[in-house]
């Protein structure tokens, strides 16, 4: 998927962006104002909101909608110090058929690799390769010295650039949780908006880029929602819970909240900003809460691949599971689907 990039650099973008909403330079005094200004989250308030949009029914002919969308909107993941170019393709295979009984079954929005496997997953998806809201599947790469982000600027830009230049459609960075936490608001939106700009290419478009907060690190709340409004001043096209190597992964009241700030950016300046919660979603029932969130929290005009995502490995079985059940009334069992 490519973001197109207006006149000018994303530093200058960013930097026109945040003198309108801050009034002033995104330094750390004026950012630091600017997100402990923002009202504190009423924890109990959203876990019990959280909680009972979690309990909406769905009923059979919305389910078996919500599950196709389910699969329209996963970013199916393989990222183990193990992978070879032959997990990949078999990843690929699984994106582009993933039941081989119902060819009916929709494609996966996007596949999610390491840097150095992004040319094999452009080889292996082929003429299939591109915008998943044209029907077809992005190639997303995980960069920045993912998971940790613990590497010098420059080599977190290499990374970015490579991952591009190999046909990245779609970049997943980690932020520095040290700088933020440590209320390094300055150097955190610095470089997002320069892995932003290495997102560029040559012709003027860009790969859309995915903030991971990591926000099992983040502890509270409190930041999640400043690490939220931070990463969508600095030029996000995503706002992304978590890389699913830390424990909490993706919440149910961690996204709510989450989507709430892009609820409200949205309402502050008419754009629009993706929400992608990863790691730890693994059955439909789960998923279909967060589409339910998603619905009433920003709309359903939101569940489109390039604004809402799933970042998931284990989900995509389930749902091929409950879909098989749906047609046939009874389970086919695990041996029915393929191992990711």
């Amino acid at each position: 998927m490519s973001a197109p990039v207006n006149a000018g650099t994303a530093l200058a973008t960013a930097r026109e962006r945040a003198l309108a909403v801050l009034g002033g330079e995104p330094d750390d005094q004026t950012l630091g104002r600017y997100l402990h200004g923002i009202p504190g989250v009423d924890a109990v308030g959203l876990e019990q909101r959280a909680a009972s949009l979690g309990t909406r029914s769905i009923k059979t002919t919305s389910k078996a909608w919500a599950l196709d969308r389910i699969i329209e909107l996963i970013d199916l993941t393989t990222l183990e110090g193990a992978d070879t170019p032959g997990k990949v393709r078999s990843l690929v295979a699984k994106a582009l058929t993933p039941d081989a009984s119902d060819p009916a079954t929709p494609r996966v929005a996007a596949v999610c690799v390491y840097g150095d496997m992004v040319p094999f997953a452009v080889e292996a998806l082929g003429a299939a390769h591109g915008d998943p809201d044209d029907g077809l599947i992005s190639v997303a790469a995980v960069a920045t010295a993912f998971p940790s982000g613990r590497s010098s600027l420059a080599i977190k830009l290499a990374d970015t650039a490579e991952a591009v230049a190999a046909g990245a459609d779609e970049i997943d960075m980690v932020i520095d949780r040290g700088a933020f936490l440590a209320g390094r608001y300055g150097e955190v939106f610095d470089q997002i908006v320069a892995v932003k700009e290495a997102c560029r290419r040559p012709d003027g478009t860009s790969a859309s880029l995915k903030v991971i907060l990591e926000t099992g690190e983040l502890v509270t709340y409190d930041n999640v929602r400043r690490a939220s409004w931070l990463s969508i001043l600095a030029g996000g096209d995503f706002i992304k819970t978590s890389t699913g190597k830390v424990s909490p992964a993706a919440t149910l009241p961690v996204t709510l909240l989450m989507l709430e700030v892009v609820r409200d950016w949205h309402r502050l300046t008419g754009h629009k900003v993706g929400v992608k919660p990863a790691g730890g979603i693994r059955s439909s029932k789960d998923a279909i809460k967060y589409l339910v969130t998603v619905a009433e929290t920003v709309g359903e005009e939101w569940l489109v691949p390039h604004l809402f995502r799933f970042g998931a490995s284990s989900l995509l079985n389930d749902v091929l599971l409950q879909r098989q059940k749906l047609k046939s009334g009874h389970y086919s069992g695990a041996d029915y689907v393929t191992i990711d």
